[in-house]
């Protein structure tokens, strides 16, 4: 049984840090994208 519960937190903690990575690139990406210099014309 502990295994079990183990098991199901360790997935649990993956699936979060998973979330928050993608998250936080989506972040990036955003503000990547709204201080992007203008071209020049």
């Amino acid at each position: 049984m502990k295994k079990l519960v183990l098991t199901a937190l360790a997935t649990a903690g993956v699936a979060f840090a998973v979330k928050k990575l993608q998250e936080s690139k989506a972040e990036q990406a955003l503000w990547a994208e709204a201080t992007d210099q203008l071209p020049e014309n």
